[in-house]
């Protein structure tokens, strides 16, 4: 589990232009540590684990991001709403692949 910490990923820019990358990384971390349960909806975890969770995901933002989200406690929340401002990124990216005829 050590050698999982040094794998360490990028922080989540504010602009969110890593987010595709981030979420990614950010649910493999999670899965890997045990933790990816606290971050699907209608899954039962306990306090301590969405406390690991939450400090790794804050350890992973960007300063003005972990302010901006300050108040938030639980992972699942605080994943739903980034998930809100930046999953419109899947749509654009994909979108410019199919225009340029890579899919």
């Amino acid at each position: 589990m050590t050698n999982l910490t040094k794998l360490e990923f990028v922080a989540l820019d504010i602009i969110g232009k890593n987010y595709l990358s981030w979420i990614l990384g950010a649910q493999i971390h999670l899965d890997a540590m045990g933790l990816g349960d606290t971050i699907v909806d209608g899954k039962e975890t306990s306090m301590q684990d969405r406390v690991k969770a939450m400090i790794f995901l804050c350890y992973h933002l960007h300063e003005g991001l972990k302010i901006e989200y300050l108040t938030i406690k639980d992972p699942l929340e605080l994943w739903q709403n980034l998930k809100d401002r930046y999953d419109h990124q899947k749509t654009v990216f994909f979108q410019k692949l199919d225009m340029n005829g890579c899919i």
